[in-house]
């Protein structure tokens, strides 16, 4: 943080008779539910990809080591890109940013649509990753300005359009573009358009509003941590993300292949277990924000992890019953952990939220996209039911949690 930033913050958060002539920031519901579609509509397109990778597969004959390299190619721009954009666009805001990236995305849909050749395709990934990599960083700026001081609320709020977006793509894609063909990819270019149109209302909304709330919510504002102290708090956040995306990785992609090759279910079976699986995470996602916001960020990351080990080391020994109970609570009580990760990191560091928000989605589809490749590989070398017992461990890195600073504490002195 530079010398200049940190005094400008201590101005904004001093005590004393300036404090009082800052307004008090609103809760603005609908910017947020806004937001939150948005988030819906762009994680929908994104999740398109991947689901269909097998038309793509027997349409333009790839092998797999090709479908990975569009899937890396996604994922590199994806992750890497985020947090730099959101570091420029601390320094340097870029209004329409937004409406901007998602241009980019529908592009990036056109060319899916049309592409004859592999070459083409990687091109069309990296377009969608571009898209995705301007949206996150941004939208989650926004989200935090409508959000009145409750970080946490709105934080979690947004997560959940994402997550609803991620479950309906791969439906959509299922009903649309299987059964059409290659060309029907061009039917998302709607969802373009209309997250472009919801994109500009944003814009406008942070003109309009954006000064009045952000001298609002200088009264909820930290004086953040040291730089020692937000070193140690971005490797201990690096670690729990590790823990939880490693973990979810494992459930959103290989779940159906566990429930089938140890208890014998069909595919369509086995869909409704991991169903319930994701109904559950976009529960627990919502539920992780408002509690943080009431108890603190650093009691609803302990509960989170240290609360779902018990069940994650049972799973890989119960029978289906159990392991349908334990999947739901496992979804619903590891997943309120992000919302809570973010907003304690946009505390650490207060006037990076650009910045920070890039780096915790960024790692998010990184570490993800790196997990599902790498228990893919134990999967193949040493059987699905092995890795399910080895990563049964995972939450027990939450333990690193008690190396993080208090700073909801810091705030409530305050």
């Amino acid at each position: 943080m530079t010398t200049q930033t940190a005094a400008s913050e201590k101005t904004l958060i001093s005590p004393g008779p300036s404090a009082l002539e800052h307004p008090k920031a609103t809760f603005f519901a609908g910017i947020v539910g806004t937001a939150a579609f948005a988030h819906l509509l762009n994680d929908l397109i994104q999740a398109t990809l991947p689901a269909i990778f097998p038309l793509l597969k027997t349409q333009f004959s790839l092998s797999f080591s090709e479908i990975g390299l569009i899937a890396l190619t996604y994922q590199v721009t994806a992750s890497l890109l985020q947090p730099w954009i959101g570091f420029y666009t601390d320094k340097h805001p870029q209004p329409y940013l937004l409406p901007s990236g998602m241009f980019v995305t529908l592009l990036g849909i056109m060319l899916l649509a049309t592409a004859g050749s592999f070459p083409m395709l990687l091109v069309a990934a990296a377009m969608l990753g571009i898209g995705s990599a301007t949206f996150h960083p941004e939208a989650s700026r926004v989200t935090r300005m409508a959000s009145g001081g409750r970080f946490g609320t709105a934080q979690s709020t947004f997560q959940v359009g994402g997550n609803a977006g991620t479950a309906i793509g791969p439906l959509l894609a299922a009903a649309i573009v299987i059964p059409n063909g290659q060309s029907a990819v061009a039917w998302f270019m709607v969802a373009a358009l209309l997250a472009i149109a919801v994109l500009f209302y944003l814009t406008r909304w942070a003109f309009t509003h954006g000064h009045a709330q952000l001298k609002g919510l200088a009264r909820h504002q930290m004086e953040g941590l040291s730089r020692a102290g937000v070193i140690q708090a971005v490797a201990v956040i690096c670690i729990l993300i590790f823990a939880k995306f490693i973990y979810i990785a494992s459930i959103a992609n290989y779940f159906t292949f566990y429930l089938i090759e140890r208890f014998g279910l069909g595919v369509q079976e086995s869909q409704i277990f991991l169903f319930v699986f994701l109904a559950s995470v976009a529960i627990g996602t919502f539920s992780g924000g408002p509690l943080g916001d009431r108890i603190g960020r650093k009691a609803v990351i302990w509960i989170s992890f240290l609360g779902v080990a018990p069940f994650a080391l049972a799973l890989p020994y119960v029978n289906l019953f159990w392991t349908a109970v334990l999947a739901s609570i496992i979804g619903l009580v590891m997943s309120s952990a992000f919302s809570a990760l973010v907003v304690y990191a946009q505390e650490a560091v207060p006037g990076r939220v650009g910045l920070v928000s890039g780096l915790m989605f960024g790692l998010m589809f990184g570490i993800s996209g790196i997990g599902a490749a790498g228990l893919g590989q134990l999967a193949d070398a040493y059987g699905i039911v092995w890795v399910y017992g080895v990563i049964s461990f995972l939450p027990l890195l939450g333990l690193a949690t008690a190396f993080l600073p208090n700073t909801h504490k810091q705030m409530r002195q305050r």
